[in-house]
């Protein structure tokens, strides 16, 4: 079956980096765009980035744009997000997601598979 697994979520201090790792499993990876959404608590599920199939072409909201970079690895089957200046507002869980549809797609309802999320804390 489909598997999206992330990994590299933890503690940070504001003005810090992590990079999250997501490796897929079960699909045909380049048959997908892949997203990273994040869910802060008592709040809702919300886009963060979307690369598309090749990876050539790639969005962000406008609240991590100029600090985080999707990319992905075609051969690894591995989609990632570096986080640069972090900043406490961006505590939450990281999730990503996988979307075979033709639209480009910022809403969550519209991905067909995710992963089980990885936390990310950023201390002030």
């Amino acid at each position: 079956q489909v598997q999206l697994v992330e990994s590299g979520g933890g503690l940070v201090q504001a003005g810090g980096s992590l990079r999250l790792s997501c490796a897929a499993s079960g699909l045909t990876f380049i048959s997908y765009a892949m997203g990273w959404f994040r869910q802060a608590p008592g709040k809702e599920r919300e886009f963060v980035a979307r690369i598309s199939r090749s990876g050539g072409n790639t969005y962000y909201a406008d609240s991590v744009k100029g600090r985080f970079t999707i990319s992905r690895d075609n051969a690894k089957n591995t989609v990632y997000l570096q986080m640069n200046s972090l900043k406490p507002e961006d505590t939450a869980v990281y999730y990503c997601a996988a979307d075979r549809g033709l639209s480009i797609v910022f809403t969550a309802a519209r991905y067909d598979y995710w992963g089980q999320g990885t936390q990310v804390t950023v201390s002030s």
